[in-house]
């Protein structure tokens, strides 16, 4: 049953996938994300490539840029440019508001810079990550190592439960050399309260709330492309 359920929803992912790739166009600057579901559409803007699209690419993580660069697509430094015509990343979770969680992955501070980078920030996503409520997915804090005690106490006194991300027993170590704690609060009422919340704080270098970042969600459910926009 695992193994149906899992093909079922690899198949949603690169439905989605391909139907995100159709608003990328020649010269564009694409955004590319990091995760399964991202993976999918990397690998289908590397088949375009390789059939005469143009494009250059940025991308959210050390991993996603080595599959990038192997599919042929040219890859720039996120650090050195000022915008992203369209960008293209899976979610965690979201909501038809166009909240998310993302940062399972590990990739989230980049994530974010590209996103508020685009243009378009295109989420691509497969059924099982629309929820009404964001929260069940912990949500991921990248922080920095010497402030890890500090952040870790101000996130319990948001009545968050945090954890350090490991790694087969080891402290799991982002792209950007930090750590990564998952917190959970509950079912989250107010995310952009939250938000603002988790911004105050000294050496939290990034969260995993995306609100206000994205400008649409293409769902696949079975069969059926849904978008909310």
């Amino acid at each position: 049953m695992g193994v149906i359920n899992q093909n079922q929803q690899d198949a949603e992912k690169l439905a989605a996938a391909k139907a995100a790739v159709k608003y990328v166009k020649n010269g564009d600057i694409v955004g590319l994300g990091t995760g399964t579901t991202a993976t999918f559409a990397i690998k289908e803007l590397g088949r375009l490539v390789g059939e005469g699209l143009s494009i250059k690419a940025v991308a959210s993580s050390i991993r996603t840029e080595e599959l990038a660069r192997s599919l042929g697509i040219e890859v720039l430094e996120l650090g050195e440019i000022s915008f992203v015509d369209i960008s293209i990343d899976g979610a965690d979770e979201f909501t038809e508001s166009l909240d998310l969680i993302k940062g399972g992955g590990g990739a989230l501070f980049r994530e974010k810079i590209m996103a508020s980078l685009s243009n378009k920030a295109i989420i691509v996503t497969d059924a099982s990550k629309k929820v009404k409520k964001l929260g069940a997915f912990t949500l991921p804090i990248e922080v920095i190592p010497f402030a890890y005690q500090y952040v870790f106490d101000q996130i319990s006194k948001l009545n968050g439960k945090g954890k350090k991300r490991k790694s087969n027993e080891i402290d799991y170590i982002t792209d950007n050399g930090n750590f990564i704690i998952d917190a959970d609060f509950g079912l989250i009422d107010d995310p952009k309260a939250l938000a603002d919340a988790l911004n105050k704080i000294d050496g939290l270098l990034a969260h995993g709330l995306f609100i206000d970042l994205t400008s649409r969600v293409i769902m696949s459910d079975q069969s059926e492309i849904i978008i909310f926009e």
